[in-house]
């Protein structure tokens, strides 16, 4: 591993960053490779011809440019994905520890209570929505374990579709879950068997 502390947060960006940018930071250097064969080619020639030694050093400068452009890239794309993850766990432990519904009222505590997210309000209310997205399938789902256990114990019929049209009439709400269901009541039918 280098020794300078650049090169070591240079090369982990590298490797955290998507394949299209790992892919566009090989090109600059096959071209600079490239064009330093052809100036040093065109300075080892007998004749010079200083037009064509003066546009090779033009593009060999423009792909040393494009290098720089494609590490500042490589470097906003780590650092933009290191924001938006500590964001989220700042975010969920926030919306857990505080118990509010409101998702104006958690933008503007949770702002107030880090004031360096102050400039991300739009960041900061996108994240909650899909946080308080994600606790509010997460308890439809806890729900629906414990009362479909509940259920599974008091039948005895083991048929899945018996079992789903009665739990269907039973609870009408989870209709649209048709499938979830059925699927879980197949988890839970098969682990009742493999435990008997």
């Amino acid at each position: 591993m280098p020794r300078s502390g650049r090169m070591r947060n240079f090369i982990r960006e590298y490797e955290e960053s998507p394949r299209f940018e790992k892919l566009s930071f090989i090109p600059p250097f096959l071209i600079v490779f490239v064009e330093g064969v052809l100036l040093a080619h065109a300075l080892t020639i007998k004749a010079p011809d200083l037009m064509v030694v003066e546009l090779t050093l033009i593009l060999l400068i423009i792909s040393i440019i494009e290098i720089f452009f494609v590490i500042g890239e490589i470097h906003r794309h780590y650092a933009q994905n290191n924001f938006n993850k500590i964001l989220v766990i700042k975010l969920d432990d926030f919306i857990i520890e505080k118990k509010e519904r409101n998702v104006k009222k958690i933008v503007t505590d949770f702002i107030d209570y880090y004031p360096e997210y102050k400039n991300n309000r739009d960041e900061i209310y996108h994240t909650t929505c899909q946080i308080m997205q994600t606790h509010k399938e997460e308890a439809w789902a806890k729900e629906l374990d414990k009362k479909l256990k509940s259920f599974l114990k008091r039948r005895k019929k083991k048929n899945v579709d018996v079992i789903l049209k009665a739990f269907l009439k039973k609870y009408p709400k989870y209709r649209n879950f048709r499938i979830q269901i059925y699927d879980k009541t197949c988890k839970m039918l098969g682990e009742s068997y493999k435990k008997s």
